[in-house]
């Protein structure tokens, strides 16, 4: 049976404020995410639809606060919660967030893509 863990992940993304370490076993993206900086996540998910996360995405929290928003209400998970979240929502982390989400590939990929272009677009912007 296949595993993994955030030391073997095959993939590891630095982004500054986010490290994404994550392999993609079967049809789930498992994603060992750090906050090293609190993060909102609702500019990246532009184009979307209704510019949310459309991933479904279980999970737990290691350490830190995760919250995820949807247009009518919060959720906020802590330190040993773990979580099961809908689609339907922008992510926001504490600084020092660590968790692990488990979620479907090719949804995971959709999401990642439009994070890396509005990231992208946002740093030409800056310049």
């Amino acid at each position: 049976m296949p595993k993994v863990s955030r030391e073997s992940a095959a993939n590891v993304e630095d982004h500054g404020p986010v490290e994404d370490r994550y392999e993609e076993i079967g049809d789930r993206s498992i994603n060992f995410v750090t906050f090293r900086e609190s993060i909102d996540g609702t500019p990246l998910l532009k184009g979307l639809p209704d510019d949310r996360c459309q991933c479904v995405h279980e999970g737990y929290v290691f350490r830190g606060r995760m919250t995820f928003r949807f247009a009518d209400h919060d959720e906020t998970y802590e330190e040993g919660d773990a979580f099961f979240v809908p689609p339907g929502h922008a992510p926001l982390a504490e600084a020092g967030t660590e968790v692990v989400m488990f979620s479907p590939v090719e949804e995971m990929r959709a999401v990642s893509e439009a994070m890396a272009r509005n990231a992208a677009a946002m740093t030409a912007g800056a310049g």
